[in-house]
C-alpha cells in the first residue's frame, strides 16, 4: 500500500481537517476499521470534474487501483480516476455555512463535444413517461421531507436510466448531501421508478468543487 503522505507517491493529501471529519463519519459505520475512504471521478461541470466519495472495503481495492493511507484512514482512488485526481488535496470547507468536504485539483477535464444534458446546452425535454414519474416522486415524496431542511431536489435529465438531480436550498454545499441522496432521494425513486439504474447529484456545491459523501457501499 502506498501511503498517502509519502510525497510525490500520493494521488491524493488530506488535510488534518478532513481526516477528523471522515474517522468521526467513518465511526457511525459498521465494521467501520475495514472501510477505506474511496474517491473517484464520475463526471465534469463548469470545467472541473465532479466526485463521488463514499466508504467501501479496502479489500475491494484491484491491483491497479491506487491506496494510501494517513492516521488510521486507507484511501482508495480507483485506477481510471488516478491521473484526473493526482496531485489533489482533500480538505474540509466551512464556507457554505454547513461544512463539508471539498476537492482542491489542480487538474482539470479535457473540452468535451456533445456533454451531456444534464451538463449543459439547452433544456432537457422531461415530457416523457419516466421523467413524469419521477418529478411525481419528487413533488409528493421527496420534496416535502427535505423541505424541513431547507432542501429541494430537482430533474435535470433522464439519460439511458441515469437520474440527474440538481440539489437547491439546504441541500446545496452541504458536507452530508450524498447522504440525503444515496440513502433517501435514490432509494425512494429507485423503488417507485423501476427504469431508474443510477442517480447523479450534479449540483455545483461549491465554486467548483464538490463537497460530497456517500454511506458505505458494501
Amino acid at each position: 500500500m502506498t501511503h498517502i503522505d509519502s510525497g510525490s507517491a500520493a494521488v491524493i493529501h488530506a488535510t488534518d481537517a478532513a481526516l477528523e471529519l471522515v474517522l468521526e463519519l467513518r465511526s457511525s459505520e459498521q465494521r467501520a476499521e475495514l472501510l477505506a475512504l474511496w474517491i473517484e471521478v464520475t463526471g465534469s461541470s463548469a470545467n472541473a470534474y465532479t466526485y463521488s466519495i463514499f466508504f467501501q472495503a479496502i479489500g475491494d481495492a484491484g491491483p491497479d487501483d491506487w491506496s494510501g493511507e494517513r492516521g488510521g484512514l486507507a484511501i482508495v482512488v480507483p485506477a481510471d480516476s488516478i491521473a484526473k485526481i493526482q496531485g489533489s488535496v482533500l480538505d474540509f470547507s466551512s464556507e457554505t455555512g454547513q461544512g463539508g468536504l471539498v476537492i482542491s485539483n489542480p487538474n482539470q477535464p479535457p473540452p468535451r463535444a456533445g456533454a451531456s444534458p444534464a451538463m449543459a446546452g439547452p433544456p432537457v425535454d422531461l415530457s416523457g413517461d419516466v421523467a413524469q414519474r419521477i418529478m411525481q416522486v419528487l413533488e409528493q415524496q421527496i420534496n416535502p421531507s427535505i423541505a424541513a431542511h431547507g432542501g429541494r431536489a430537482d430533474l435535470v435529465a433522464v439519460e439511458d436510466g441515469v437520474v440527474y438531480l440538481r440539489l437547491s436550498g439546504g441541500c446545496a454545499g452541504c458536507g452530508m448531501a450524498a447522504v440525503t441522496l444515496s440513502q433517501g432521494i435514490e432509494v425512494a425513486l429507485r423503488e417507485s421508478v423501476i427504469e431508474i439504474t443510477k442517480v447523479v447529484d450534479v449540483t455545483d456545491h461549491a465554486a467548483g468543487t464538490n463537497p460530497f459523501y456517500e454511506a458505505a457501499k458494501k
